[in-house]
C-alpha cells in the first residue's frame, strides 16, 4: 500500500507542475509572438557591421534628458491645403518628440480644405486610430479585408469619434463648406501610411501598365496617364 500511495504522490506531484506550467505559459500571451515590426522591412544580415538599429533610434543619457524632450508647440496653427487633394497631415512621431522613442504613439493633426478636401484612402500597417473631429463635417470610413469589402462609414461633425482598425483602408472627406480639423492618435511611434492610389501609380520604377490595368480594369492608356500624374502623400 505504502508504494501504491508513493506512486500515486509522485503521480499528482507530476499533474500539478504541468498545470503550473501550462497556466503560467498562457497568462503571458505576449511571449509567444514577435513584436510589432517598426520599419517595412528588416532583412537578415550575418554579421553585425552590416546592421542597423531596428527601433531606429538611439537612447539618450537620462542625466540630460530635459521637459523639451517630451514637448511640442505650434499645433494649433492651421496647415495650408492648397494642393490637389485638399489635405495636410501633420503627424508628430518620435522624430518631433524624441520622449515618444518606445512609448509606442504617435499623434497627427489633419487639415482638410472645404467642399471635398481629402485624405485619401490609406492605410497604416504598424496602427490602430482613434480620430477625434474638432472642426467641420466629414464623410469618414474603412473597408475591411477580403472576402468581404465591407464598408463602415459615418458623417462626422464636431466632437465626434471614429475607430480606423490596424491596417484596413480608411479615408476622410470633407463634404462641408468650411475647412475641417481632426487629430489621431496612433499606437506606434511609427505607425507608416500607405496610401493606396500613389503606392500603386507613383510605384518607383513604375508598375507594369498591364498588371494595374487588369487589376483596375482599365485599359493600358489609362493606366499610364494615371503613373504620368504627380502622385504626392499628403
Amino acid at each position: 500500500m505504502e508504494g501504491v500511495a508513493h506512486l500515486l504522490l509522485q503521480a499528482y506531484t507530476l499533474l500539478a507542475a504541468t498545470l503550473l506550467i501550462t497556466t503560467a505559459n498562457f497568462s503571458h500571451p505576449t511571449a509567444a509572438y514577435d513584436p510589432n515590426p517598426l520599419q517595412d522591412l528588416c532583412v537578415a544580415v550575418n554579421h553585425s557591421i552590416h546592421g542597423v538599429y531596428v527601433n531606429g533610434k538611439f537612447c539618450k543619457d537620462p542625466r540630460k534628458v530635459s521637459p523639451n524632450d517630451f514637448f511640442y508647440t505650434g499645433l494649433n496653427v492651421p496647415r495650408r491645403t492648397s494642393n490637389r487633394l485638399g489635405v495636410n497631415v501633420t503627424l508628430l512621431t518620435a522624430d518631433s518628440i524624441p520622449g515618444l522613442n518606445t512609448m509606442g504613439l504617435s499623434l497627427g493633426r489633419v487639415d482638410l480644405a472645404a467642399n471635398g478636401g481629402l485624405n485619401p484612402p490609406h492605410h497604416h500597417p504598424r496602427a490602430s486610430e482613434i480620430f477625434y473631429l474638432i472642426k467641420g463635417t466629414l464623410y469618414v470610413g474603412f473597408i475591411t479585408a477580403n472576402p468581404t469589402h465591407r464598408l463602415f462609414a459615418k458623417i462626422l461633425t464636431a466632437g465626434d469619434v471614429f475607430v480606423f482598425p490596424l491596417g484596413l483602408i480608411h479615408f476622410q472627406w470633407n463634404i462641408g463648406s468650411r475647412q475641417a480639423v481632426g487629430f489621431a492618435i496612433l499606437n506606434s511611434q511609427n505607425p507608416g501610411v500607405v496610401t493606396t492610389a500613389n503606392t500603386l501609380f507613383g510605384a518607383v520604377p513604375a508598375v507594369l501598365s498591364d498588371v494595374l490595368a487588369k487589376a483596375f480594369q482599365l485599359d493600358v492608356a489609362t493606366v499610364e496617364y494615371l503613373q504620368q500624374l504627380p502622385w504626392q502623400n499628403p
